[in-house]
């Protein structure tokens, strides 16, 4: 088990108001997982996503296959 800590970063486009989530990409490679949270609750709940389903559901993202909020 990896000891490492989340380095939380969020997208440069979340300049919007504070909406936004970040996640900890450090962890990918010791655990496979993509943990993400609420920027607005740093000490709240997190979610932790396998890598490849993080990664197919930001490539969905970039294509556009979500629609636009």
């Amino acid at each position: 088990m990896s000891t490492e800590f989340p380095r939380w970063f969020k997208s440069s486009y979340s300049d919007n108001g504070g909406d936004c989530v970040e996640a900890a990409a450090n962890l990918v490679a010791p655990q496979g997982i993509v943990p993400v949270r609420d920027s607005k609750n740093p000490t709240g709940p997190v979610l932790g996503f396998p890598a490849d389903a993080f990664t197919s559901f930001i490539a969905g993202v970039k294509a556009g296959t979500f629609g636009t909020v």
